[in-house]
């Protein structure tokens, strides 16, 4: 099993930045439902104002290779097409549990 944690930074006043990561936070919870190799989604806005980061999401999958279908699949695309002209920045760790 493979554990997928991204983390987003948006650019923009702080209520863009808040609607953009709320607007792409309901776009990926619906995911599990669109895409078979997803085995689930938990997304968190960021509440600390003392730190950078807007949007944390950690996905399961079964494999790596399984990672890359939910990243290609046009329903997760459609997702990231919300934040295109807002993000700043992305970091990504994917582990085996």
């Amino acid at each position: 099993m493979v554990k997928h944690v991204v983390m987003f930074k948006f650019k923009g006043t702080e209520e863009e930045r808040k609607d953009v990561a709320t607007r792409f936070m309901e776009a990926l919870i619906q995911l599990p439902c669109e895409i078979p190799q997803l085995k689930s989604i938990e997304v968190g806005l960021n509440i600390n104002p003392a730190e950078k980061w807007d949007l944390v999401l950690t996905a399961t999958a079964e494999t790596l290779e399984d990672v890359a279908i939910y990243s290609a699949h046009p329903a997760h695309q459609a997702a990231v097409a919300i934040i295109a002209k807002y993000k700043e920045d992305r970091a990504c760790v994917d582990y085996e549990i």
